[in-house]
């Protein structure tokens, strides 16, 4: 960890120039030739990333950032916080460590926490910046976990992980065996340490595939943020044989969009209906979910077709999605196309439908946005069907 940086008047000028061009920044002159300017382009580039995703950080004095790509793949503060809402206890151990944002929010609901981080000099900038963070409660193991975990010899209340891809599994179906540490290969181990262990996924990870790998699964969590999923968790207790619940949240500007149900449940039907006075589109932690058929029969709203994952009723109800008042409902054929929708501005969204939103943009001649909201779909008469609408939320 090169601590130069940490000269005033170069955090001044680190700050001063957070969300400047890198590009011309780099054909300046360096203002400080006895530092490597590189490093310090890096960290005005690291801090611009850390606006938006990382606040806390971004207004505290004296932060030190690894490379750019290190603040890409953590997670966010607002994914952090909800995660470490999930789960509390007397310890947890993180064995993936990074750039400490999970453990800074873990931190606040344990009364003591251990982070693991394989690199050196990633360890020592995230002590540094628990310093400034005034963090007091985490200890900080410079070392590979699985050592960590066998030379401390404790038990823990949680293990928290979040398995990395190795390089040489590129091209091939995500699976968790293909990541470093190899949970799947090390979970009898992992649970002669602690009796629940919380291990965060990519989001494209197929949650059947994560299935297949694991045991004592009891919650499935998957988190979007402004509705793009961010991460799938899977929760296990050692042990533990029951149902297994997936719960979604959705977290947008001012609220929390959470909805939850039992994984395989056969008594869960969904209903059918042509379409209603409203069309309801769910956001993405439940498409992500699977849980369409419980969309329907919780919400006791119908689906417009089996594979068409949009739901219709007549009345407006709180939804965790958007929402939408149909104002026609065309069949599409040629004739209706060039009558109602051809050359004119619309958003456009597929569903259970043939063609791409591309190729129908550029055959009827539709600019993209505007007020008008247009869903390709199919109908529960497996008739291919536009819906003409309007956003309500």
């Amino acid at each position: 960890m090169n601590t130069s940086i940490l000269r005033q008047n170069i955090q001044e000028f680190i700050t001063q120039n957070s969300g400047a061009s890198i590009t011309k920044l780099a054909l300046q002159k360096n203002p400080f030739p006895e530092i490597d300017w590189i490093l310090i382009l890096n960290q005005i580039e690291a801090k611009a990333k850390a606006k938006e995703k990382l606040p806390t950080w971004f207004m505290t004095e004296n932060i030190i950032y690894p490379s750019k790509i290190s603040v890409e793949q953590t997670s966010s503060e607002k994914t952090a916080a909800y995660k470490a809402s999930l789960i509390s206890g007397e310890s947890l151990i993180d064995l993936t460590g990074g750039f400490g944002v999970d453990d800074y929010y873990f931190s606040q609901k344990f009364k003591h926490i251990a982070h693991c981080e394989i690199n050196e000099d990633l360890s020592a900038i995230v002590k540094h910046n628990f310093e400034q963070l005034k963090v007091k409660n985490c200890t900080f193991y410079a070392q590979d976990s699985t050592t960590v975990l066998e030379e401390l010899n404790q038990k823990w209340d949680w293990i928290y992980i979040d398995p990395s891809r190795r390089n040489d599994a590129k091209g091939k179906v995500f699976m968790l065996k293909d990541c470093l540490p190899n949970v799947p290969d090390l979970l009898d181990f992992y649970f002669e340490k602690a009796d629940s262990i919380l291990i965060k996924t990519a989001p494209l990870l197929d949650i059947s595939a994560g299935l297949s790998e694991l045991k004592f699964v009891k919650n499935i969590h998957i988190i979007a943020l402004e509705n793009e999923v961010k991460e799938l968790l899977f929760e296990i207790h050692n042990h533990y044989s029951g149902d297994i619940t997936i719960k979604t949240a959705n977290l947008v500007k001012d609220k929390i969009e959470t909805f939850e149900f039992v994984l395989g449940d056969d008594t869960v039907f969904a209903s059918y209906h042509l379409p209603q006075k409203y069309v309801y589109e769910p956001n993405s932690a439940i498409m992500k979910s699977g849980g369409f058929d419980e969309v329907s029969s919780i919400f006791e709203i119908n689906k417009l077709h089996k594979h068409s994952h949009l739901y219709t009723f007549d009345a407006l109800i709180d939804f965790p999605g958007r929402t939408f008042e149909i104002e026609k409902v065309i069949p599409y054929s040629k004739n209706e196309m060039k009558t109602q929708l051809a050359n004119q501005q619309a958003n456009i969204t597929t569903r259970n439908f043939p063609d791409t939103v591309e190729n129908i943009r550029k055959k009827w001649k539709i600019k993209n946005g505007g007020n008008l909201y247009c869903f390709f779909t199919t109908d529960k008469n497996d008739n291919k069907i536009v819906l003409i609408c309007r956003k309500i939320i």
